[in-house]
């Protein structure tokens, strides 16, 4: 048997996150992350298929309990009212993280294949939360419409809340980023009143 390696998952997550950082993630290898984690580069293979998946380590916990809370909305729940649900659950994944994710967003966003694997597990999630719709009988286009304007509220809200100068919790910037869709897909433009962010102070 192994020796036993308290929280070596988080240990390799946050030393990658820590050295892609510092160094940039093509030039940080997989026995550099086990050596800062204190691990071996066996261990790190245990636990992640390659350096890049480290950082999407939380993308399935992500899409189960958004896609579970859109199933689970009340039957009598307009689709987009079952999607307002699901990005409510979705921000337990981040509660207390947001420094981390901050971090992790500078290190996705200055390497094109990281940003294509977002681009590639955000497609997954329109997939799903689609499929999750067409469950509760909501037909076609309208079940893969309103899944993709769900990934694109949450990706523009969470992009909002990661940057420098937000305080406010993920829920409430995911909460003014869908009211903002529906007063557009109402036939107007965004309400003043919810421009409450840093941008409109």
């Amino acid at each position: 048997m192994g020796r036993w390696e308290p929280n070596a998952r988080g240990r390799l997550a946050e030393a990658a996150l820590a050295l892609y950082s510092e160094r940039g993630y093509e030039q940080t290898t997989v026995a550099e992350i086990a050596g800062r984690a204190g691990l071996t580069e066996r261990t790190f293979f245990r636990h992640y298929a390659d350096k890049r998946e480290v950082l999407f380590d939380g993308s399935g916990a992500l899409q189960e309990l958004f896609v579970n809370a859109v199933a689970g909305a009340a039957p009598a729940a307009a689709p987009i009212d079952a999607l307002a649900a699901g990005l409510e659950a979705a921000c337990a994944v981040f509660h207390g993280r947001r420094e981390h994710a901050r971090r992790r967003q500078a290190v996705v966003m200055a390497n094109p294949e990281l940003m294509e694997r977002e681009l590639i597990k955000l497609a997954s999630l329109s997939a799903a939360l689609a499929d999750a719709l067409r469950r509760r009988g909501v037909a076609e286009p309208a079940a893969s419409l309103t899944a993709e304007v769900g990934v694109a509220v949450f990706k523009v809200g969470f992009e909002r809340w990661t940057a420098a100068a937000e305080e406010r919790e993920l829920s409430q910037v995911l909460r003014e980023s869908l009211a903002e869709f529906r007063a557009v897909a109402a036939g107007g433009g965004a309400d003043p009143a919810l421009r409450s962010g840093p941008a409109a102070r």
